[in-house]
């Protein structure tokens, strides 16, 4: 009889420490992770830009931020776009066309098309998507065919840069994603 319990308690330990270390890969979202949410937007790599320059209309035009995340702007040459705000890059050109080329520019950026998300997983079709403002997790799910028939429901793992870090944080469904955003919807256990 006691080896018995010994056996059953030998047992228990082990299904305590697989437990535990099946909860080891959980990672909930840094508080930074939501907190980008409320910052202004940060330009990078894929975004498309409509960038006007007032009363000069070979100037304006839409351009893309480059795989280096620079924009080739007539006149000025190449400008640093990623990690700007929208408000930085107007600064930045306006500063440029100002050195021997337009007295007083008055610029504009605004973004025409956001850079692409991406989603893997258990969904219907894995692969890159248009981004749209004011999408969640599960806006990004239904355009790609909606969950598999293993699909575990409740929440993603979402990975996204922030301040030049990769972070990866499991969020539920409704949360909202951002352009560039990698959404990885995992397989249920049952």
């Amino acid at each position: 009889m006691v080896k018995r319990r010994e056996i059953l308690r030998g047992v228990a330990a082990i299904l305590l420490t697989s437990a535990i270390g099946g909860c080891a890969s959980y990672r909930p979202a840094d508080p930074a992770f939501h907190a980008v949410l409320n910052q202004p937007y940060m330009l990078d790599s894929g975004d498309r830009l409509r960038i006007t320059v007032f009363e000069q209309t070979g100037l304006t035009n839409t351009y893309l931020v480059d795989k280096a995340g620079y924009v080739a702007f007539p006149l000025v040459g190449s400008i640093a776009a990623r990690g700007s705000t929208i408000k930085q890059l107007e600064a930045r050109i306006a500063n440029k066309l100002t050195k021997g080329y337009i007295r007083n520019p008055d610029v504009s950026v605004e973004v025409d098309r956001y850079r692409p998300f991406f989603i893997m997983g258990e969904v219907g079709a894995s692969g890159q998507y248009t981004y749209v403002p004011g999408m969640t997790a599960q806006n990004a799910i239904a355009i790609a065919g909606g969950f598999s028939a293993r699909a575990r429901q409740d929440d993603v793992d979402i990975t996204r840069q922030i301040n030049g870090k990769i972070v990866t944080g499991r969020v539920p469904i409704t949360d909202p994603i951002m352009p560039g955003d990698t959404i990885f919807v995992k397989e249920r256990l049952l």
